[in-house]
This record gives C-alpha cells, sequence and structure tokens, in this order.
C-alpha cells in the first residue's frame, strides 16, 4: 500500500500545525511544500526558520517528501543551477528526500538540451546529502517519453522523475506508454484530475476524465511502492472545493 501525501498547492494560507491537522486527518504519512513567497517556506526562508518547520513535521510524524521549486532548468535565462542547488539546501535543511523541478518555456531552441547539459551539471555539483532531483511531466516535457529521454542522456541515478498524471494524459500519451517510459526513472507521483484536455480546472480525484484507477493499475504493475501525493491546486482555482473534499474523494479513488 502506497503512502499518502498532498501538497500545500491546495492550502493556501494554512500554518504549518492546520497542514499537520489536515494530513492526520486523512491518513496522510507526507506533505509536498511548495516552495513561493508567501508560502510555509520560499527560496530566501532563513535556515532558522527551515530547521524549525523541518522540525515541527517531523514531531507529528509527517515526512516532507518534497520541496517543490519553480524552476525550469531548460530557461534560456538565469541561472537555473544555482537556483536548483539552493533548493537542495532547502530540501536538507528541512529533511526532505526530493526537489522537484520544470524543463523550460514554449518556443525555446532545444530544450531538451538544455535540460541535460543543466541537470547534467546539478548531478555533477550534488552534495552526498540524500537529496535528489526529480524533473517533473510538464511544461515543454509533458509526457513520460520526453522526460525518459532528458534522463537517459542525463544517466544520473540523482536526477529522477515526477510524474504529474494529468499532463501526459493531456498530452495524449496512454498510462500505459507513460509506465514504461518513466519506469527506470519513477520515484514519486502527484494525482489530480480535470475535466478535459482543454479545461484543467481542478475536478474531484475519480471524478474527471484522466482515467485516475487506469494510473494507479499501471503503477501496481511497475511495483511502485513510493508515495502518491493529491495535487489540488487551490492556489490556482480558489474557488475549487477545500482540500479536505479532495482528501476525500482521492481516498475514496484509492479504496481506502
Amino acid at each position: 500500500m502506497n503512502p499518502l501525501a498532498f501538497s500545500t498547492l491546495g492550502t493556501p494560507g494554512a500554518t504549518v500545525a492546520e497542514v499537520i491537522e489536515t494530513a492526520a486527518a486523512y491518513g496522510c504519512a507526507g506533505v509536498e511544500l511548495r516552495c513561493a513567497d508567501g508560502d510555509l517556506i520560499a527560496p530566501g526562508t532563513s535556515a532558522g526558520e527551515l530547521r524549525a518547520v523541518g522540525g515541527a513535521f517531523a514531531a507529528a510524524g509527517v515526512e516532507i517528501v518534497a520541496v517543490c521549486s519553480y524552476t525550469r532548468v531548460a530557461r534560456p535565462d538565469g541561472d537555473p543551477v544555482a537556483e536548483v542547488l539552493r533548493h537542495v539546501e532547502i530540501a536538507e535543511t528541512l529533511g526532505a528526500p526530493f526537489v522537484r523541478v520544470f524543463g523550460g518555456v514554449e518556443g525555446q531552441d532545444d530544450p531538451a538540451g538544455a535540460a541535460v547539459r543543466r541537470l547534467s551539471e546539478v548531478a555533477d555539483r550534488l552534495p552526498g546529502n540524500g537529496v535528489d532531483v526529480l524533473l517533473e511531466t510538464h511544461d515543454v516535457f509533458l509526457t513520460g517519453e520526453a522526460i525518459a529521454g532528458v534522463l537517459s542522456a542525463v544517466g544520473s541515478p540523482r536526477v529522477g522523475a515526477l510524474w504529474d498524471v494529468v499532463n501526459p494524459w493531456r498530452a495524449g500519451e496512454s498510462p500505459a506508454e507513460t509506465a514504461d517510459a518513466l519506469a527506470p526513472y519513477l520515484r514519486h507521483v502527484q494525482i489530480k484530475d480535470a475535466a478535459s484536455p482543454s479545461d484543467l480546472a481542478p475536478v474531484l480525484p475519480g471524478k474527471g476524465a484522466v482515467g485516475v484507477p487506469a494510473v494507479l493499475a499501471e503503477l501496481d504493475r511497475l511495483g511502485y511502492s513510493g508515495y502518491l501525493a493529491l495535487e489540488w491546486e487551490r492556489v490556482w482555482y480558489p474557488d475549487a472545493p477545500p482540500v479536505e473534499a479532495a482528501l476525500a474523494a482521492f481516498r475514496e479513488v484509492l479504496g481506502r
């Protein structure tokens, strides 16, 4: 049975104590912490503040599964490598095993080549602190096939894949195809649902068109034993139902 988690993308304005209370109420062993200004942690959060946050979750027995950065590793400007390494430092301080990163921006030249170069540099510079970097199925790398192409070229066990189940689906890749492509790299899974590929507003898990049960069947076929994390995008869609309703539906579709 996979452990469950949820992202603070679904709990805008909540305190650490409130996030912990929600995790306990819905049987979630972990949380993903969105790393952004105005959230519980941000790229500029001090080490002391990070230790306090990490200590509160640890004392409650709730694992911080991932630090969810908004760094696009293939983007043509800035210093994405430095940004990723800063988030790795944040994750180490919090006691989290993963940092989530995105790919690139639409219309740029050779985003796959840029992603391979940046992630290879990140892999070479990662300290031996137990924190790995996960490239999500997102933006210019929507599919498992696209993510696998990048990760096979990087060739590092410290850089893996995060399967956001909506994005390969809306790109036309079947759950079986995504699972097969990501199988050597898969470390974490985000579950959510949507009404159609052109309407990505949050739909309660199992009530939309994504086919969450088919995804779960493919994960069983792979023998995936990591977290299943609800990503409820209430930050972006403030009129969506509260995260508690989504977590109840999440547990229902998982049969728990």
